[in-house]
């Protein structure tokens, strides 16, 4: 474990990412496979591969009382050592450094993250993290925290370690990337690798695959002007969902890649009957009986819950809008073009005789179509029959006529449109041009928070006022970082703010008494009547009227907007 903290300090002390993929390739070459594999996964900043559901949970106050009780020193040192680094790691990594421990091996420290995750109650996983962080070296204990934060802040994101795992054992960096993708580890990708066999590379069913993601447009001459004749369907107000159905068994996940299954209950018989194996991509929305998705705040009463009652059912049935296919009879279609895919998933969901719109060019342009519940409740216990529901596609070939379809999509509530690129392949996790959203409205951003107060008047007692920040690169380091940019203390509900505090109570990194440091995982979506240059934030911008428009646990942290936006939103206002 010394010699992997070691390569993780040559690599935090570089930009050139060369020298980064040489540092990690060099240092996986000198390791047995075992433990070159899980180091692969630490280096990504897990503590176990991505496609398991084990979690160590552990939060940020649990452990800053664990590095405080081991080194000995005061909370007053502890958040001095904090206001230096801004890491919790980093802060062990200087105050253990007085003492010696004994040091680990990956293959331990992998094995005891198991036993973490394995025990129950907050007490026994703190007696096992105090004995590992007592026994390791203190650079070793300084990113032991890191992995198990999920944080590492040296630089290196997964994909550069894919790249460090081509140039170490040989084979392509597509090899590698398809082969970490298929299965959502990189350890056993690193195995393969090693083996020569990366070809070999399955694809692992119930494990999320990542997102194809939009980029924002402002105008339909803009949606217009990086292809022709695209496809067109409206932006739903609701949760982006892949869902996976193999053997009659079928799951749902999350844009953060979390199982939300238990939250629809009623989603997977409904999808149980496809003909084939399938991963499929969509949107969950709450659903009218007349034929319309409702408001995203009417889903999110169902978001998170481990239990829905039938009475929740009846009110707020949901539907699964199904726009994509990326895995289908055995086979990884996302390769191919967009038209391609669409014909396979027509004729996937065709099979399963769900309610289904082949043609959508020659329907109405203003119309979703009447996608009426049967009447079931007989047969379900007085719940509405749920519904997959094959996204309606328009086509537009003028700005005139995407100006068209816009206005129909807000009539009907929906945020706006899609619009895509026929000819383009499903990239999972990109940002490119492909896909575009059109939406107009007041400007939002999706933000971390990162400090917490306590309220007044009525919220006294509650951690209501939420400062949030945005992405932002460190010139000097290269490194991504969160900067500051707004406060806000509106536009949740008491029963959210309840909740919220509570977790930011357990997750907090630094108590400054009205004020926490809490830890940067929760994403807010806000929205502004503009924004300002100003030096109050170390982001260099301010909100005018920030208002949280909903809590976003759809969305990770990295997912959260970068300062390039805001100054986009900046910049456009003032053309």
């Amino acid at each position: 474990m010394q010699r992997l903290a070691t390569a993780c300090e040559a690599i935090a002390g570089t930009t050139k990412k060369l020298l980064k993929t040489g540092i990690v390739a060099d240092y996986l070459k000198l390791r047995t496979t075992d433990e070159a594999a899980v180091s692969a996964v630490f280096l990504s900043g897990r503590a176990f591969p991505a496609w398991e559901e084990t979690t160590l949970q552990m939060g940020g106050q649990s452990l800053w009382r664990i590095v405080a009780d081991v080194s000995g020193k005061d909370e007053a040192e502890l958040a001095a050592a904090y206001r230096r680094h801004g890491d919790l790691g980093s802060v062990a990594g200087e105050l253990l450094a007085e003492r010696a421990g004994r040091g680990l091996n990956v293959l331990e420290v992998e094995q005891i993250f198991r036993q973490i995750a394995a025990a129950r109650g907050a007490e026994a996983k703190t007696t096992i993290v105090r004995d590992l962080i007592a026994r390791a070296m203190p650079l070793e204990a300084k990113y032991i925290i890191k992995i198990m934060t999920g944080d590492l802040r040296i630089g290196l994101k997964e994909s550069l370690v894919e790249e460090s795992i081509a140039r170490a054992y040989g084979g392509t960096l597509a090899e590698v990337q398809r082969a970490n993708m298929l299965g959502g580890d990189i350890g056993e990708a690193l195995r393969l690798a090693s083996d020569g066999r990366l070809a070999a590379a399955e694809m692992r069913m119930f494990h999320p695959l990542g997102f194809m993601l939009a980029s924002p447009i402002e105008s339909a001459e803009e949606g217009l002007s990086y292809f022709a004749d695209p496809a067109v369907e409206d932006k739903y107000d609701g949760i982006r969902a892949q869902a996976h159905v193999a053997g009659g068994e079928v799951k749902f996940f999350s844009r953060t890649r979390d199982e939300v299954t238990e939250s629809f209950p009623e989603l997977p018989d409904a999808l149980a009957g496809l003909a084939q194996d399938a991963i499929l991509d969509g949107e969950i929305v709450a659903w009218d009986p007349a034929g319309r998705a409702r408001p995203f705040s009417a889903l999110q009463q169902r978001l998170g819950r481990k239990k829905v009652n039938d009475k929740m059912l009846h009110e707020i049935p949901v539907a699964f809008l199904v726009f994509d296919v990326l895995y289908a009879g055995g086979e990884l279609v996302m390769d191919r073009p967009l038209r391609e895919r669409a014909r396979i998933l027509d004729d996937l969901l065709a099979e399963r005789k769900v309610i289904h719109h082949r043609d959508a060019e020659s329907r109405s342009k203003t119309g979703q179509g009447k996608l009426a519940f049967e009447d079931q409740d007989a047969a379900q216990g007085g719940v509405a029959a749920v519904r997959i529901i094959r996204a309606p596609v328009f086509r537009a070939t003028s700005p005139e006529e995407l100006e068209e379809l816009f206005s129909a999509a807000q009539e009907r509530g929906n945020e706006g449109l899609m619009i895509k690129d026929l000819d383009s392949a499903y990239t999972p996790g990109k940002r490119g041009k492909s896909w575009l959203k059109m939406k107009r409205e007041l400007a939002t951003l999706d933000v971390v928070v990162t400090a917490v107060e306590y309220g007044h008047g009525k919220r006294i007692g509650v951690l209501s006022d939420y400062t949030f920040a945005v992405w932002d690169t460190d010139l000097g380091t290269n490194k991504e970082r969160l900067v500051n940019i707004g406060k806000a203390y509106s536009g949740l509900t008491d029963a959210e703010i309840a909740e919220m505090t509570q977790w930011f109570l357990d997750h907090t990194l630094e108590d400054q008494g009205f004020r926490r440091v809490v830890e940067p995982k929760i994403v807010l979506e806000v929205a502004f009547n503009n924004m300002m240059q100003s030096d109050r934030h170390e982001s260099g911008y301010a909100l005018r009227f920030p208002r949280i428009v909903r809590l976003r646990p759809d969305k990770s942290a990295e997912e959260a907007d970068t300062i390039e936006r805001a100054r986009e939103i900046y910049e456009n206002q003032h053309q």
